[in-house]
């Protein structure tokens, strides 16, 4: 087996495996949890480094191959989503690790709060495995069985907190999350009954025009835009992030959104590129304008924290899907390179945003924004992990959201579709706009402010700060994932070499 294979294979097999021990000893959970965090950094940090030295690659595992056999496309896309995941799941556990211990030290939530803790880690450590596995899957089987298991783990993350709100929240979730994968699943049985093959590079050689391949696309695309919560199909994300636990909302924005856009963007930047026609991929811009203004708007008007980073998701996402048709229209690699930094930037500022806001409610024990005058005296380095971050979403230099924009302002003034520059820089006046809305409460002078709790975990405050400057300088440092993406070629599906076990 190769060596970029071998810790492809460990970044779903250890999640997995330690999911399992946590279940069954749920007394070291956090221990456990946080030891799988470390060794799936270190396993995405080893196959990084082997996929630099020997490129891209296709392992099929057990030497079965397609279409029976489960195989991994290990290219610069994968390679990067996976990074960023294992650097953001980091984060997070050491911020969960710090709020649950917080949280069970408090008088008389012993037991409710254990019981989260108890069932966050396994979950959390599934989720995880599915993630990577479903950006190194390689079938579109496969794809489906990886966004099941996180769909199903985002919605009992989500319903963790049990409160009426959250509850209700995972229901709608859920329904959700099942509507979009029978439909992506109907659309991969039309596709195999068109070609025989699921496998997503034989797929791009084959596809061609026919009914039953606009009828898997349009069913394929339906359940991913579900589950991206791509406007007008958003209505079920800020409840549901706003509501989960602060850990939970990190990972349910940061990272859960993205694996279905990962999607989108196999399918629509390669797959059916060659039949799709250039409308197509405008109406999906247009749809994310609509996701920027509205989601900016409702941010703008919430009184809640949490509520108002959650609809600033719904906007960003909006970004992701304006790409899509500067993708089309640009013959290099500039788009693509601007929306793998807009995906990693937003996972990173996204999730500090929410752990900045978890650590702010249980200081303050509300997230009443007009509130929160003050809160910079007992909270410091929370309150600049969560400025920090904002300037990433608003696109200001030098973070990671401002060079991605600004590749995409280039290639559509390039391309002549100048109105998708437009609508770039209002989205950006708008996020300056909603997150000037809680920095100037958040640094406001004030001598005192009463707060409930005794003294946030520094590891909670610093795992938000961490990931705010990742998204800061991902802007200084933009040279060396984009260089993993062209080894993988702008086109990776069309790069991998394969091997066997």
């Amino acid at each position: 087996m190769p060596d970029t294979a071998f810790w492809a294979v460990c970044l779903v097999v250890v999640p997995l495996f330690f999911a399992l021990i946590c279940f069954v000893r749920s007394d070291q959970a956090a221990v456990l949890g946080l030891l799988a965090a470390g060794l799936n950094a270190l396993a995405a940090l080893a196959m990084t480094v082997f996929f630099v030295r020997s490129g891209p690659l296709r392992y099929a595992i057990g030497g079965w191959q397609a279409p029976l056999g489960i195989n991994f496309s290990i290219d610069g896309l994968s390679v990067l989503l996976v990074a960023m995941t294992a650097v953001t799941g980091l984060s997070v556990s050491m911020y969960a690790r710090g709020y649950f211990s917080l949280r069970i030290g408090s008088a008389g939530e012993i037991n409710r709060h254990g019981h989260q803790r108890a069932f966050f880690w396994p979950v959390w450590l599934l989720l995880w495995g599915a993630l990577n596995g479903l950006f190194l899957s390689a079938d579109l089987f496969n794809v489906y069985v990886t966004l099941e298991i996180i769909g199903l783990s985002a919605v009992v993350l989500t319903a963790l907190s049990g409160k009426p709100a959250a509850r209700l929240a995972a229901m709608r979730y859920l329904l959700v999350s099942l509507l979009g994968s029978c439909s992506y699943l109907f659309g991969v049985a039309l596709l195999y009954r068109s070609y025989g093959i699921l496998d997503m590079a034989a797929l791009a050689r084959l596809i061609s025009p026919a009914p039953l391949m606009w009828a898997s696309l349009a069913l394929l695309t339906t359940g991913l835009l579900l589950k991206t919560a791509l406007f007008p199909l958003h209505f079920w994300l800020p409840p549901a992030h706003a509501n989960a636990l602060a850990p939970v909302s990190a990972i349910l924005s940061g990272l859960v959104v993205k694996a279905s856009f990962y999607l989108m963007l196999r399918l629509w930047g390669d797959i059916f590129a060659q039949v799709l026609p250039f409308a197509a991929y405008v109406l999906l811009g247009v749809l994310g304008c609509g996701a920027v203004l509205w989601g900016a708007v409702q941010a703008l008007l919430q009184k809640r924290l949490k509520m108002l980073i959650a609809y600033s998701t719904v906007a960003q996402l909006g970004y992701l899907f304006i790409a899509l048709p500067l993708i089309r229209l640009d013959p290099g690699s500039s788009a693509w390179e601007a929306v793998i930094l807009l995906i990693m930037s937003h996972a990173c500022a996204k999730s500090a945003m929410f752990m900045a806001a978890g650590s702010i409610f249980l200081k303050a024990g509300h997230d009443r924004i007009d509130d929160l005058a003050g809160i910079k005296e007992v909270l410091p380095i929370s309150s600049f992990a969560f400025v920090l971050a904002g300037v990433s979403l608003m696109g200001f230099p030098p973070s990671g959201g401002f060079v991605g924009k600004w590749l995409l302002l280039g290639v559509s003034l390039a391309g002549g579709e100048w109105w998708w520059g437009v609508m770039l820089v209002i989205g950006s006046l708008l996020a300056a706009g909603y997150v000037y809305r809680v920095a100037s409460r958040l640094l406001v002078f004030k001598v005192t402010f009463f707060s409930r709790r005794q003294s946030i975990p520094p590891v909670m405050e610093w795992s938000a700060v961490l990931l705010a400057l990742l998204a800061l300088l991902l802007g200084l440092l933009a040279g060396y994932p984009l260089g993993l993406l062209e080894a993988g070629s702008p086109f990776p599906l069309h790069a991998c070499r394969e091997v066997m076990p």
